[in-house]
């Protein structure tokens, strides 16, 4: 008996280390495939013209580094390009534009680019949620909570907006 439980303490020992280890490494990888992209694109742009999408995958990686003013001109040309090619995909450019412009607490700018994301794609949750966050940030509760009430018609169980309109809901009654 007195020779197992070192046995059982070693073993423990090894998972937990096994498991630390691999996410480590798996956070590594992760690191160095978005690293690898930035170059790449960084590279590519700075020598010639990109696509829209080139150029809203490099705006995205600068807000994943809270690059906010960086990923606001890469999110810009993205749209001058989309415009050339007709993209489909503009929505996508104009809510990371907002959302950079929220990160930087420019919620005019942000309320502006998330609603040009909705004139393309009315059905777009996410960017509704955005809105309805940007409206609460300048403290303008009923639109806030209408755009939470929107993103719910369109999808039922979005747990953000069920959230924020429950709060919302709360504020205006005791208000």
């Amino acid at each position: 008996m007195e020779s197992f439980l070192p046995v059982v303490y070693l073993s423990i020992l090894i998972v937990l280390l096994s498991g630390t280890t691999f996410a480590i490494l798996r956070q590594i990888f992760k690191t160095r495939k978005v690293e690898t992209s930035l170059s790449r694109l960084q590279n590519k742009l700075k020598n010639e013209k990109g696509t829209a999408q080139e150029y809203y995958e490099l705006g995205s990686i600068y807000l994943d580094k809270k690059l906010f003013a960086q990923s606001i001109n890469v999110f810009q040309k993205a749209l001058k390009e989309a415009e050339n090619e007709e993209s489909e995909n503009t929505a996508l450019i104009y809510n990371g534009l907002g959302f950079a412009y929220f990160a930087q607490e420019q919620y005019d700018l942000a309320i502006r680019q998330y609603k040009e994301a909705l004139k393309l794609n009315p059905q777009y949750v996410t960017v509704i949620n955005n809105l309805g966050h940007a409206y609460e940030k300048k403290k303008l509760t009923a639109p806030a909570l209408q755009a939470y009430e929107d993103a719910l018609k369109i999808e039922p169980n979005n747990q953000t907006a069920k959230r924020r309109a429950e709060a919302l809901r709360k504020r205006l009654v005791t208000s």
